[in-house]
């Protein structure tokens, strides 16, 4: 039987084991079981696989200092978390030892086992949280070193309620807040209103993807004034110096369905005391607009095209 001696004991092996340069083991799946004592308590990294939901063996890995970085679990274990206690499936950890991520369900997606399968599961959690105890479904939850929650990741189609410096709003994907518990981001569940340097601005993001709640498309300053909106409702014109004038819309682009249809391209702008900077699609450069020599109003933006609004990429 192969074995790797670590900081937590050692630890039966088979397969590849990855390796910092100076010998200290980087990962490695466990053969056997062995518990690993933590701050979470012991764990039991997996080191058994099923025909549907965990068909290998995930790896086990370190920081570069011995400590334990990721640990997926064998079974699903009961942990104290600073937002409650939660059961979970997979944890990591910050290189001085505390939580860093807790994840009640770590199934591996595929043809055998579906998003919707792995949903299934999903168990409604009564967490501590900045916004006071929420009851909700969550893929993930996020804490500093501190053991203070800076996001949490909802699960598809679930949506939460939130209290914002732009008043009370409706939140999907998920949650971030600041270092001393202030609202940092959501993303908006429906188009709505904002105020904003440029004027009240619809906030929604159609390109917004559920993987992780830590950035999402409607940011704020500690202050509570908004710091980066995307919209794809809202359209900003420009008076500048000597009677300049510019327009920002969002763009349009083909389908990824491929069927020749078009669908809209979130436009993005971003604030700070003294300028406004928009881009009308990712890959393009930001425009910077000094607020002292530019004036900035909006107006409503309707496309005209094919998709249906909410019907984007196929898959949704």
């Amino acid at each position: 039987m192969n074995t790797v001696t670590t900081r937590y004991g050692t630890i039966p092996v088979a397969g590849y084991v990855e390796w910092f340069e100076d010998g200290a083991v980087m990962s490695c799946a466990p053969s056997g079981e062995v518990a690993l004592e933590t701050g979470c308590g012991p764990l039991v990294p997996q080191y058994t696989t099923d025909d549907l939901r965990r068909r290998t063996v995930q790896a086990l890995s370190f920081h570069a200092t011995g400590a334990l970085r990721a640990v997926p679990l064998e079974r699903p274990t009961r942990i104290k978390t600073p937002a409650g206690p939660m059961e979970v499936e997979l944890v990591t950890f910050h290189p001085d030892g505390s939580l860093c991520r807790a994840f009640p369900l770590n199934g591996k997606l595929s043809g055998y086992w579906t998003q919707e399968d792995e949903g299934g599961l999903a168990r409604p959690l009564r967490l501590k949280t900045p916004l006071g105890v929420i009851e909700k479904r969550v893929i993930g939850v996020y804490f500093n070193p501190e053991g203070t929650l800076l996001s949490l990741t909802l699960w598809p189609g679930d949506t939460l309620e939130v209290p914002s410096p732009a008043g009370p709003l409706t939140a999907r994907v998920g949650v971030s807040f600041g270092p001393d518990g202030s609202l940092r981001s959501l993303e908006p569940a429906t188009p709505q209103r904002v105020a904003t340097p440029a004027g009240v601005i619809q906030a929604y993001d159609l390109d917004a993807i559920g993987i992780c709640g830590d950035l999402n498309s409607l940011e704020f300053w500690p202050e509570g004034t908004v710091k980066r909106v995307s919209t794809n409702l809202t359209r900003v014109l420009a008076t500048g110096p000597d009677g300049a004038k510019a327009e920002f819309c969002p763009e349009l682009r083909e389908s990824l369905c491929g069927d020749g249809d078009k669908e809209i391209v979130p436009m993005q702008l971003a604030f700070d005391q003294h300028t406004a900077r928009i881009r009308t699609r990712p890959d393009k450069d930001w425009t910077v607009l000094p607020l002292d020599q530019w004036s900035l109003r909006t107006q409503p933006f309707v496309a005209q095209f094919a998709t249906a609004f909410g019907h984007m990429h196929c898959a949704c």
